[in-house]
């Protein structure tokens, strides 16, 4: 049975704002360019997708127009819902500002994809099968309405179910409990370089990445730790009691918008191993997936199997790999 990335946790609306610089406190300033999209997970579901990779949706979703949108966009992407939508709810959106130099500010504002419930839970986990890869987001252990049902969805996955967790921006909120019954869980651990600092207090990727794969269960996948431009970190081996982290150059481009950047790297990265890619392999294949990502504006804007294969070239083994998984598209 073939691999699936099943996200529990949120899609919601990004209405995005491109600005010269962020006003100053009680000051303002012209957009010059807005629109609104599906955002959130969706960035890692699309971003898989269009990997060939299998994806469902196992979030909420509302019935209000920015439901509306998220429906539309997963089924754009060829997203399955496991779940109805929640009556008298909308989905939750959130605010980006991308400022000249293509750098982001984010604020939410959470809604339906916030609050889960133990039969939205119940009915998720009899859904999941062997080979499954579960994506968790750090935003879904903040929400007070679903931290502690996705605590113990994570918790309680079976055996041969993948967990991987990117901890996000709002990892400083979960509870410090919270995390570590999750990161027992946890294969594969990815953030950013901000994110492994609050997690480890180390500035450097290598020494963070190896702290963070300190606190996984031996057996774990391994970590990585995204460094934009630089590439990312990469633990692998704890089956074997190891900890050392390897750097996986990335690839220089001009940035045009790094909206979704992260999201890019952790849906191909998990795209990848679903293919079957070894971790070493899967990010360097997600470094180049990030680099095409951010050339382009909008925060779902990973590339196809067709377009990484045209930056690889036809020869390269990730090229190799993905031509062979035509089955999964």
């Amino acid at each position: 049975m073939s691999a699936r990335l099943v996200l529990a946790g949120s899609v919601i609306v990004d209405i995005v704002l491109r600005v010269p610089h962020l006003p100053e406190r009680g000051g303002d300033v012209l957009a010059s360019d807005a629109g609104q999209t599906a955002g959130g997970g969706f960035n890692v579901l699309s971003a898989a997708r269009r990997l060939g990779l299998p994806a469902v949706y196992a979030g909420g979703h509302g019935t209000g127009p920015f439901g509306d949108l998220v429906r539309a966009a997963l089924a754009g992407e060829g997203v399955t819902p496991l779940l109805p939508a929640r009556a008298g709810q909308d989905t939750g959106y959130c605010v980006a500002l991308i400022d000249a130099e293509g750098e982001r500010t984010f604020v939410t504002a959470s809604g339906a994809e916030a609050a889960l419930t133990a039969e939205d839970a119940g009915r998720t986990a009899r859904q999941l099968r062997p080979g499954d890869l579960v994506q968790l987001s750090g935003y879904g252990l903040a929400y007070p309405g679903s931290a502690g049902r996705l605590t113990d969805f994570a918790a309680n996955l079976p055996e041969g179910v993948a967990l991987c967790l990117d901890p996000g921006p709002l990892v400083a909120d979960i509870g410090p409990d919270r995390l570590e019954r999750v990161l027992a869980r946890v294969d594969w651990l990815s953030c950013n370089r901000r994110e492994a600092r609050l997690m480890t207090g180390a500035d450097d990727g290598a020494a963070a990445a190896e702290a963070l794969a300190a606190r996984l269960r031996p057996g774990a996948g391994g970590v990585v730790v995204r460094g934009d431009a630089a590439g990312c970190w990469l633990v692998d081996g704890l089956a074997d009691g190891e900890a050392t982290a390897v750097s996986v150059p990335g690839r220089p481009v001009d940035v045009v918008d790094s909206n979704g950047a992260g999201d890019a790297h952790v849906g191909a990265f998990l795209a990848l191993l679903g293919h079957g890619a070894g971790p070493l392999e899967a990010a360097r294949g997600a470094n180049v997936a990030a680099s095409v990502a951010v050339t382009r504006r909008g925060p779902a804007t990973g590339p196809t199997r067709a377009e990484l294969t045209a930056v690889l070239g036809p020869s390269d083994p990730l090229s190799v790999l993905l031509a062979g998984a035509d089955e999964l598209s």
